[in-house]
């Protein structure tokens, strides 16, 4: 690591486009990782770095051990709403006070969650494999036959601001929403009809249930053997939220003996997906690589908020965005 430097040291663990960065390379020097690693780059962790700050993306694991070896930091960025990936006590037990990006990410995860509900029920991929190989030999009046979105039930696991998003959506389509969050949604003034229940009525009653819950203890692998078999014969299970919260194995079984009818899933469990995965080859599962958030505007606007949280915390200010405000009381009693 360079020693010369005349600017104070910001690493941003994989590389972005520099113009997103703007806002912190004017006063900071930042180093920027490769991009196609998972992980916070060796070449950070080795010797005496002097970097205060680190922005790191959701795959990028942020525990004890990391943080001994960037001893000078003072400020930790998550490039996500998310911090299932970072060990929040111990940055708290630091003095760490650690950024993320919530609801900026809402209506481009929001549009991509109803893509990939209509491509799962109309099976478009499918429909387009089979066009390329050749079988599509006339206008089949039984041929691929999906659901029909208008009076199908679409079952919302989690109603947070992504949750009530993909809601508003569906209901134009006219959906009928169920939905299970730990907290209820006040009734009056609510912008599309959608009835609380739980989570059992939700699985048994739902055409296509969607899941957009954080990653916890009490919800990883949520969507197992047990509560994906209680899931309406045929219907579609929709992952948004964090791979984990589906047992993969579980979901490939209910695929492959019937069970289930179709999955599309924006989120796996590891990433990248291995391409060997029997997942990869059944017609009736959709995946692709965590693209909820991939809109210019949007992952700009994530490394625009990430740049307000550095400077803020590294001139000493509340970070607009904190995911351990605890940080903060903790300070004050030292």
């Amino acid at each position: 690591m360079e020693k010369s430097r005349t600017k104070p040291l910001v690493l941003m663990s994989h590389a972005v486009p520099e113009a997103w960065l703007a806002k912190l390379t004017d006063r900071y020097a930042v180093e920027m990782g490769p991009a196609d690693t998972i992980g916070i780059p060796d070449s950070f962790l080795q010797g005496d770095n002097p970097a205060v700050g680190v922005i790191t993306l959701l795959m990028d694991k942020v525990d004890g051990q990391i943080l001994d070896k960037l001893p000078y930091l003072k400020v930790v960025c998550n490039f996500a709403a998310g911090v299932d990936n970072i060990d929040l006590g111990a940055c708290t037990q630091r003095g760490l006070p650690v950024g993320n990006t919530p609801g900026v990410l809402t209506q481009a995860t929001a549009d991509l969650t109803m893509a990939l509900i209509l491509a799962a029920a109309r099976r478009l991929p499918q429909a387009q494999e089979d066009a390329r190989a050749g079988l599509w030999k006339n206008w089949a009046p039984a041929g691929w036959l999906g659901l029909e979105l208008s009076n199908s039930t679409l079952g919302i696991v989690g109603m947070g601001r992504i949750g009530q998003a993909v809601a508003r959506r569906a209901a134009s389509f006219g959906m009928r929403i169920l939905y299970n969050d730990s907290t209820p949604l006040p009734t009056a003034g609510l912008e599309f009809p959608a009835s609380p229940v739980n989570l059992d009525t939700l699985l048994r009653e739902s055409d296509i249930v969607t899941l957009h819950v954080p990653l916890t203890p009490g919800t990883r692998h949520m969507m197992d053997t047990e509560t994906i078999g209680k899931m309406k014969p045929g219907a579609i299970l929709v992952n948004v939220a964090r791979g984990p919260v589906v047992d993969i194995q579980a979901l490939t079984d209910a695929l492959e003996n019937g069970h289930l009818g179709g999955a599309a899933l924006d989120v796996t469990e590891p990433e990248p997906f291995p391409p060997d995965h029997p997942l990869y080859r059944l017609p009736n599962c959709l995946i692709v690589p965590h693209i909820g958030s991939a809109t210019e505007r949007t992952r700009r606007k994530m490394a625009e908020i990430c740049c307000e949280n550095m400077l803020a915390g590294l001139e000493g200010r509340r970070l607009p965005f904190c995911a351990n405000p605890d940080v903060y009381t903790i300070r004050q009693k030292q």
